[in-house]
């Protein structure tokens, strides 16, 4: 095994979450910066990175955000917490950064290259991201990949509920990033999904199509912050080869 993964797999090994914070041990800010910075490095769909991440600094906001979580321990002792947002809504504006993006990079329009590119940022992805207000679109796209996958492998999501499924998995894969980051920093990490998820939108001041997926209580942990030693079911249980 590489030291690299021998480093990795340790980070791995620490990583709980944990429940309580310490106030008074030492907490570099920048840590939960560059964590940020590299969560948004983290794989997703059609690289349209549609996620934001809230950094909850003050004393007041945390008072205030950590109520809306229930008041669990985690938000309530946690040096900062960190909201992140899926943004299915803001699919036109990162298609347009993309298809800018694939401009730049493939300066030879006429290349097979560019013509895929393009093709899949300017035709493709609005056809899959754009929904109507009773989702009929997304329907009749599912009606299409049936039909089209009764002799083929065919794509079997697309209405609606399966768009929000895609961001959310995307913002979850980032927020995995952000949590691994901070412990290689040497602190320690609580996502939460026990919260008030309206009136965080309120507090944030989000627009409506905005999603919380979870918000995350970090810093150094105090004692008694891990409640109890880790449980997995056996691999077996979910490990298959085929």
């Amino acid at each position: 095994m590489r030291k690299e993964a021998e480093v990795f797999d340790q980070i791995i090994q620490e990583r709980r979450s944990v429940r309580i914070y310490d106030p008074e041990a030492e907490f570099d800010t920048d840590a939960v910066k560059r964590s940020l910075e590299r969560a948004v490095l983290a794989p997703n769909s059609s690289n349209m990175q549609l996620w934001e991440f809230y950094r909850i600094k003050s004393d007041e906001a945390k008072k205030q955000v950590a109520w809306m979580c229930m008041n669990q321990k985690a938000a309530k002792t946690a040096r900062e917490l960190v909201v992140v947002v899926a943004r299915r809504d803001l699919w036109k504006k990162r298609q347009q950064a993309l298809v800018k993006e694939m401009q730049r990079v493939y300066p030879d329009a006429q290349s097979k290259q560019a013509s895929r590119a393009m093709n899949y940022y300017k035709n493709l992805i609005p056809k899959y991201y754009w929904t109507d207000w009773l989702d009929l679109w997304g329907m009749l796209k599912k009606c299409i990949y049936f039909f089209a996958g009764i002799n083929k492998p065919m794509i079997r999501h697309g209405n609606r509920a399966d768009i929000r499924i895609s961001v959310h998995k995307s913002a979850a894969l980032a927020a995995q990033n952000f949590m691994m980051s901070m412990k290689a920093e040497g602190y320690d990490t609580c996502p939460m999904e026990g919260m008030d998820s309206k009136r965080i939108k309120q507090f944030l001041k989000l627009p409506r199509k905005a999603e919380v997926v979870m918000v995350i209580g970090c810093g150094p942990s105090a004692e008694g912050g891990i409640y109890s030693s880790r449980f997995r079911v056996p691999n077996s249980e979910v490990i298959f080869e085929v």
